[in-house]
Protein backbone atom coordinates (compact mmCIF):
# COMPACT_ATOMS: atom_id res chain seq x y z
CA UNK A 1 0.00 0.00 0.00
CA UNK A 2 1.33 3.58 -0.92
CA UNK A 3 1.94 5.66 2.34
CA UNK A 4 -1.12 7.88 0.79
CA UNK A 5 -3.26 4.97 0.84
CA UNK A 6 -6.56 5.10 2.54
CA UNK A 7 -6.52 9.01 3.18
CA UNK A 8 -9.17 11.02 2.15
CA UNK A 9 -8.99 14.40 1.01
CA UNK A 10 -11.08 15.64 3.76
CA UNK A 11 -8.06 14.55 6.23
CA UNK A 12 -9.99 11.58 7.78
CA UNK A 13 -8.62 8.05 7.00
CA UNK A 14 -11.36 5.56 5.42
CA UNK A 15 -11.55 4.15 9.51
CA UNK A 16 -12.24 8.09 10.44
CA UNK A 17 -9.10 8.18 11.81
CA UNK A 18 -8.17 12.03 11.69
CA UNK A 19 -5.02 13.01 10.47
CA UNK A 20 -2.12 14.21 12.08
CA UNK A 21 -1.85 17.47 10.56
CA UNK A 22 -5.63 18.25 9.69
CA UNK A 23 -6.54 22.45 9.51
CA UNK A 24 -2.73 23.07 10.77
CA UNK A 25 -0.74 25.64 8.62
CA UNK A 26 2.58 24.18 8.11
CA UNK A 27 5.83 26.00 6.71
CA UNK A 28 8.90 23.57 5.67
CA UNK A 29 12.74 24.43 4.96
CA UNK A 30 14.57 22.57 2.58
CA UNK A 31 11.23 21.83 0.62
CA UNK A 32 12.69 21.58 -3.19
CA UNK A 33 13.96 17.77 -2.68
CA UNK A 34 14.97 15.57 0.30
CA UNK A 35 13.30 14.87 3.83
CA UNK A 36 11.81 18.26 3.20
CA UNK A 37 10.04 17.76 0.34
CA UNK A 38 8.90 14.48 1.75
CA UNK A 39 7.48 16.43 4.83
CA UNK A 40 5.85 18.62 2.23
CA UNK A 41 4.15 16.17 0.83
CA UNK A 42 3.30 14.17 3.96
CA UNK A 43 2.33 17.18 5.67
CA UNK A 44 -0.52 17.69 2.89
CA UNK A 45 -1.54 14.24 3.10
CA UNK A 46 -2.11 14.98 6.50
CA UNK A 47 -4.27 17.73 6.38
CA UNK A 48 -2.04 20.86 6.23
CA UNK A 49 -2.00 23.52 4.03
CA UNK A 50 1.76 23.74 3.54
CA UNK A 51 3.87 26.65 2.59
CA UNK A 52 7.25 25.21 0.77
CA UNK A 53 10.72 27.18 0.82
CA UNK A 54 14.39 26.56 -0.34
CA UNK A 55 16.52 28.17 -2.59
CA UNK A 56 15.33 26.22 -6.01
CA UNK A 57 12.80 27.99 -7.38
CA UNK A 58 12.52 24.77 -9.66
CA UNK A 59 13.04 22.18 -7.37
CA UNK A 60 10.18 23.98 -4.92
CA UNK A 61 7.10 24.38 -7.88
CA UNK A 62 7.88 20.72 -8.89
CA UNK A 63 6.62 19.72 -5.34
CA UNK A 64 4.22 21.49 -4.93
CA UNK A 65 2.58 21.17 -8.20
CA UNK A 66 3.10 17.12 -7.29
CA UNK A 67 0.71 17.90 -3.59
CA UNK A 68 -1.41 19.86 -6.01
CA UNK A 69 -2.35 17.30 -8.33
CA UNK A 70 -2.54 14.78 -5.31
CA UNK A 71 -5.31 17.33 -4.35
CA UNK A 72 -3.50 18.55 -1.56
CA UNK A 73 -3.23 22.51 -0.64
CA UNK A 74 0.27 23.78 -1.21
CA UNK A 75 2.38 26.90 -2.48
CA UNK A 76 6.03 27.60 -2.47
CA UNK A 77 8.23 30.65 -1.33
CA UNK A 78 12.45 31.06 -2.41
CA UNK A 79 14.11 30.96 0.70
CA UNK A 80 17.91 31.31 1.85
CA UNK A 81 18.42 30.75 5.46
CA UNK A 82 21.72 32.43 5.10
CA UNK A 83 19.87 35.94 4.49
CA UNK A 84 17.95 37.17 7.30
CA UNK A 85 15.21 39.10 5.41
CA UNK A 86 14.71 36.46 3.17
CA UNK A 87 13.69 33.68 6.15
CA UNK A 88 11.50 36.27 7.90
CA UNK A 89 9.71 37.28 4.54
CA UNK A 90 9.57 33.21 3.62
CA UNK A 91 7.42 32.96 7.40
CA UNK A 92 5.45 36.31 6.69
CA UNK A 93 4.25 34.84 3.17
CA UNK A 94 2.90 31.92 4.84
CA UNK A 95 0.44 34.05 6.96
CA UNK A 96 -0.52 35.81 4.51
CA UNK A 97 -1.48 32.87 1.85
CA UNK A 98 -2.98 31.48 4.58
CA UNK A 99 -4.15 33.03 7.75
CA UNK A 100 -2.06 31.70 10.16
CA UNK A 101 0.96 29.68 11.16
CA UNK A 102 0.67 26.68 13.31
CA UNK A 103 3.57 24.59 12.48
CA UNK A 104 6.93 24.54 11.04
CA UNK A 105 9.80 21.93 10.50
CA UNK A 106 13.64 23.82 9.88
CA UNK A 107 14.81 21.28 8.21
CA UNK A 108 16.99 23.38 5.27
CA UNK A 109 20.86 22.89 5.47
CA UNK A 110 24.03 22.79 3.86
CA UNK A 111 26.58 19.68 4.01
CA UNK A 112 30.33 20.55 4.63
CA UNK A 113 33.13 19.08 2.72
CA UNK A 114 33.97 15.77 4.86
CA UNK A 115 37.16 15.78 6.37
CA UNK A 116 39.58 16.78 9.43
CA UNK A 117 38.30 20.57 11.07
CA UNK A 118 41.88 21.85 10.36
CA UNK A 119 41.62 21.41 6.66
CA UNK A 120 38.05 23.18 6.33
CA UNK A 121 38.48 26.45 4.84
CA UNK A 122 37.29 29.40 7.23
CA UNK A 123 34.88 30.55 4.74
CA UNK A 124 33.68 27.02 4.96
CA UNK A 125 32.63 27.38 8.21
CA UNK A 126 31.49 30.51 8.36
CA UNK A 127 28.70 29.48 5.44
CA UNK A 128 27.77 26.07 7.59
CA UNK A 129 27.49 28.47 10.37
CA UNK A 130 25.70 30.52 8.49
CA UNK A 131 22.74 28.16 7.41
CA UNK A 132 22.89 25.49 10.16
CA UNK A 133 22.99 27.44 12.53
CA UNK A 134 21.87 31.23 12.60
CA UNK A 135 19.17 30.15 9.80
CA UNK A 136 17.07 27.84 12.26
CA UNK A 137 17.79 30.40 14.81
CA UNK A 138 16.31 32.91 12.62
CA UNK A 139 13.56 30.70 10.96
CA UNK A 140 12.09 29.99 14.99
CA UNK A 141 12.60 33.89 15.73
CA UNK A 142 10.42 34.57 12.93
CA UNK A 143 8.09 31.38 13.44
CA UNK A 144 7.56 32.38 16.58
CA UNK A 145 6.21 35.52 16.46
CA UNK A 146 4.13 34.28 13.72
CA UNK A 147 2.22 31.89 15.84
CA UNK A 148 2.21 34.08 18.63
CA UNK A 149 0.03 36.92 16.38
CA UNK A 150 -2.04 34.15 14.41
CA UNK A 151 -2.70 30.65 15.68
CA UNK A 152 -1.44 31.26 19.65
CA UNK A 153 -0.24 28.06 20.16
CA UNK A 154 1.43 25.75 17.85
CA UNK A 155 4.92 23.42 17.32
CA UNK A 156 8.00 23.49 15.95
CA UNK A 157 10.86 21.18 14.36
CA UNK A 158 14.35 21.20 14.09
CA UNK A 159 16.10 18.87 12.31
CA UNK A 160 19.42 17.66 13.45
CA UNK A 161 21.27 14.67 12.82
CA UNK A 162 22.98 11.94 14.52
CA UNK A 163 26.64 13.36 13.76
CA UNK A 164 25.23 15.88 16.73
CA UNK A 165 25.38 13.57 19.13
CA UNK A 166 28.97 12.25 18.87
CA UNK A 167 32.25 12.58 17.82
CA UNK A 168 31.79 13.34 14.11
CA UNK A 169 35.74 13.46 12.08
CA UNK A 170 33.99 12.75 9.18
CA UNK A 171 32.00 15.95 9.40
CA UNK A 172 33.08 18.17 12.79
CA UNK A 173 31.39 21.53 11.59
CA UNK A 174 28.31 19.85 10.75
CA UNK A 175 28.18 18.55 13.41
CA UNK A 176 29.08 21.35 16.01
CA UNK A 177 26.34 23.06 14.80
CA UNK A 178 23.60 20.41 14.40
CA UNK A 179 24.45 20.15 18.21
CA UNK A 180 24.01 23.74 18.57
CA UNK A 181 20.42 23.29 16.93
CA UNK A 182 20.07 20.94 19.77
CA UNK A 183 20.66 23.20 22.50
CA UNK A 184 19.06 26.13 20.81
CA UNK A 185 15.89 23.45 20.72
CA UNK A 186 15.88 22.86 24.54
CA UNK A 187 15.98 26.75 25.17
CA UNK A 188 13.58 27.11 22.95
CA UNK A 189 11.13 24.87 24.62
CA UNK A 190 11.98 25.84 28.16
CA UNK A 191 11.44 29.50 27.29
CA UNK A 192 7.92 29.50 24.93
CA UNK A 193 6.04 26.38 26.73
CA UNK A 194 4.25 28.46 29.28
CA UNK A 195 2.97 29.90 25.57
CA UNK A 196 1.59 26.29 24.73
CA UNK A 197 4.61 26.52 22.01
CA UNK A 198 6.25 23.17 21.89
CA UNK A 199 9.75 22.88 20.63
CA UNK A 200 11.71 19.64 19.32
CA UNK A 201 14.31 18.17 17.20
CA UNK A 202 14.43 14.85 14.88
CA UNK A 203 18.19 13.04 14.93
CA UNK A 204 18.10 11.17 11.60
CA UNK A 205 20.64 8.86 10.96
CA UNK A 206 21.74 7.65 7.56
CA UNK A 207 18.87 8.88 5.03
CA UNK A 208 19.26 8.48 1.27
CA UNK A 209 18.96 11.82 0.45
CA UNK A 210 21.16 13.98 -2.26
CA UNK A 211 23.24 15.49 0.96
CA UNK A 212 24.60 11.49 1.79
CA UNK A 213 25.01 11.14 -2.22
CA UNK A 214 27.71 13.85 -2.35
CA UNK A 215 29.04 12.72 0.67
CA UNK A 216 29.41 9.03 -1.05
CA UNK A 217 30.84 10.85 -4.35
CA UNK A 218 33.42 12.47 -1.85
CA UNK A 219 33.94 9.48 0.45
CA UNK A 220 33.57 6.60 -1.48
CA UNK A 221 31.94 3.83 0.71
CA UNK A 222 30.84 5.87 3.71
CA UNK A 223 27.01 4.52 2.56
CA UNK A 224 28.39 1.23 3.61
CA UNK A 225 30.23 2.16 6.97
CA UNK A 226 27.29 3.94 8.46
CA UNK A 227 24.74 1.11 7.24
CA UNK A 228 27.17 -1.54 9.07
CA UNK A 229 26.76 0.45 12.29
CA UNK A 230 22.86 0.26 12.01
CA UNK A 231 21.07 -2.68 14.08
CA UNK A 232 18.22 -1.94 11.64
CA UNK A 233 20.90 -2.85 8.67
CA UNK A 234 19.68 -0.01 6.33
CA UNK A 235 19.24 3.67 5.17
CA UNK A 236 15.92 5.44 6.38
CA UNK A 237 13.98 6.57 3.16
CA UNK A 238 13.35 10.56 3.33
CA UNK A 239 9.47 9.61 4.65
CA UNK A 240 10.88 7.39 7.20
CA UNK A 241 11.90 10.52 9.09
CA UNK A 242 9.55 13.31 7.24
CA UNK A 243 6.88 10.68 9.33
CA UNK A 244 8.88 11.26 13.29
CA UNK A 245 8.79 14.78 12.29
CA UNK A 246 4.91 15.22 11.06
CA UNK A 247 3.93 12.91 14.58
CA UNK A 248 6.03 16.02 16.70
CA UNK A 249 4.30 18.59 14.98
CA UNK A 250 0.66 17.00 15.98
CA UNK A 251 -1.87 17.12 18.30
CA UNK A 252 -0.73 13.84 19.41
CA UNK A 253 2.73 14.53 20.97
CA UNK A 254 0.95 17.53 22.75
CA UNK A 255 3.15 16.71 26.19
CA UNK A 256 6.16 16.24 24.23
CA UNK A 257 8.80 19.26 24.08
CA UNK A 258 12.50 19.86 24.64
CA UNK A 259 13.77 16.20 23.10
CA UNK A 260 15.82 15.04 20.77
CA UNK A 261 13.83 12.37 18.71
CA UNK A 262 16.65 9.97 17.51
CA UNK A 263 15.54 8.34 13.92
CA UNK A 264 18.95 6.80 12.95
CA UNK A 265 17.57 2.76 12.88
CA UNK A 266 19.38 2.24 16.34
CA UNK A 267 22.77 3.37 15.49
CA UNK A 268 23.09 5.22 18.46
CA UNK A 269 21.07 2.59 20.45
Amino acid sequence: MSPGAGRRLDGMTNATTPALLVDKVAFVTGAGRGIGAAAARLFAREGARVLLAARTESQLKAVTEEIRAAGGTADHVRCDLADPESVRAAVDRAVELYGRLDVAFNNGATIQRPGPMDELPESDFDHVLAVNLKGPWLAMNAEIAAIRATAGTGAIVNNSSVGSLMANPWLPVYGAAKRAVNSLTASAAATYGPEGIRVNAIAPGTTMTEMIDAWETSTPGIVDQLVARTPLGRAATPEEIAQAAAWLLSDRASYVTGTVLRVDGGSQA
